[in-house]
């Protein structure tokens, strides 16, 4: 029987929402990763890195956008002892510059996702999956990306249906 973790990277507080600046109790990749944990039971894992991007919306756009020029990777605030058990990954994150925030780059470089389904989903205001399928794809190269699912942040509360259609294909 397979069995599914969900990691993910989500960020709480200031955040750009169909063209303003909100305050998000909980952030747009995280109430999608909450459907999928109810439509599948899965094991979730919330990825954090330890110096975190500041409150402020601008300042932290300015902070992803350096961690990213610098090929960053941030230290997380923890880590799985393994995903061995996993057959299928759903790697759930918002878009930063067109590709995933950096420290879900330093989550994928920690294990070995040889012979592992990986399921992408990205949160975005209009830039869907950036290129951040293909980064996957570089950095779990023996692994099976499959095509990912956009949800733009503003539409992520009634998105249950399109999560659902999505994950039935796998």
């Amino acid at each position: 029987m397979s069995k599914t973790l969900i990691a993910y990277y989500s960020r709480r507080g200031n955040n750009y929402v169909s063209g303003n600046i909100v305050n998000l109790s909980v952030g747009n990749t995280e109430v999608a990763v909450q459907m999928i944990e109810q439509i599948t039971n899965a094991d979730v894992f919330r990825i954090e890195q330890a110096d975190k991007y500041s409150d402020d919306y601008t300042t932290c756009t300015e902070e992803a956008q350096r961690d990213l020029r610098a090929n960053a990777r941030p230290v997380l605030t923890e880590m799985p002892e393994s995903i061995d058990e996993y057959d299928t990954i759903i790697l759930a994150y918002p878009n930063y510059w067109g590709t995933m925030p950096m420290a879900v780059f330093t989550f994928l470089e920690e294990f070995n996702f040889s012979g592992k389904t990986i399921l992408p989903l990205c949160t975005h205001e209009g830039s869907g999956m950036g290129h951040s399928e293909n980064d996957i794809k570089k950095l779990c190269a023996n692994s099976d990306v499959k095509s990912g699912l956009a949800i733009q942040g503003g539409t992520v509360k009634d998105a249950k249906s399109k999560i659902e259609k999505w994950l039935k294909n796998y």
